[in-house]
């Protein structure tokens, strides 16, 4: 198991891909997936739970859901897209995982999502991927995660997430896991291959991108929902992230 993060940090990341006699293994990442059979079948692994997928069945993986693909003699549409392009959903899903990923998907949002592109219009991405959730959402049951029932590497990406604008330090972390601060340490690099501190910035400089992009909110009103209290810290690690200053992202995404 893996964790792929080439598009971490990308505030509105989408990504749609079509492959046939597919196979990838076990990995997780801070996006939502997509996965539909457009022939044949195929089986998808997620959070040990294995399903079988054709015609206009389909695969909703939330984030860090570690989950693997394979299929023999069928092909496929793949999306992956980040949480903020559907922040409301998002939103009321935090905390939650589905108890099935599977559902039926209508035929016309199948061939909708086959005219979306990266370089289609903001406002037709998210009212494709939306309306592809809603779908997803009207029969999901979903279920409160455990911390009991969750490995490590799951509890400290939640801890990010709830935490990533107020106190998120690897020894809050540790009063939480009750792991010590070393090991998390060690532990979060040889899994992850980045630092948890560079994990959290980028988590954060993730979520400033959004808020940049879709709100009016001053650079310091930004920096610290973000859970910067220095807007020298934030510039810089906003830098060092997006290779733009916040002033030049929010001009450059108008």
């Amino acid at each position: 198991m893996f964790y792929q993060f080439q598009h971490f940090g990308m505030s509105e990341y989408f990504r749609k891909e079509y492959g046939e006699n597919f196979n990838f293994p076990s990995h997780l990442h801070q996006s939502f997936e997509f996965i539909t059979a457009l022939s044949g079948s195929m089986d998808v692994m997620v959070n040990g739970k294995m399903y079988t997928i054709t015609g206009n069945e389909a695969i909703l993986i939330f984030p860090n859901q570690i989950h693997s693909l394979s299929g023999n003699r069928c092909s496929h549409m793949l999306c992956i897209f980040s949480p903020e392009i559907v922040k409301a959903y998002y939103s009321k899903t935090l905390g939650k995982e589905p108890s099935e990923n599977k559902f039926l998907l209508s035929n016309y949002l199948i061939e909708a999502l086959k005219t979306l592109y990266e370089e289609s219009s903001k406002i037709k991405k998210k009212g494709i991927l939306y309306s592809i959730c809603s779908e997803f959402d009207e029969k999901a049951a979903y279920n409160r995660k455990k911390i009991k029932d969750k490995n490590l590497l799951h509890r400290i990406f939640e801890f990010v997430e709830l935490n990533y604008n107020k106190d998120c330090s690897l020894e809050k972390l540790s009063e939480e896991t009750a792991f010590s601060y070393s090991y998390l340490s060690r532990y979060f690099k040889n899994t992850v291959a980045m630092s948890f501190n560079s994990y959290v910035n980028m988590y954060r400089i993730s979520k400033a991108c959004y808020i940049l992009n879709n709100s009016d909110n001053t650079i310091i009103e930004c920096a610290l929902e973000c859970g910067y209290s220095s807007l020298r810290s934030f510039n810089r690690n906003f830098k060092l992230y997006t290779s733009m200053t916040p002033q030049e992202y929010r001009k450059h995404s108008i």
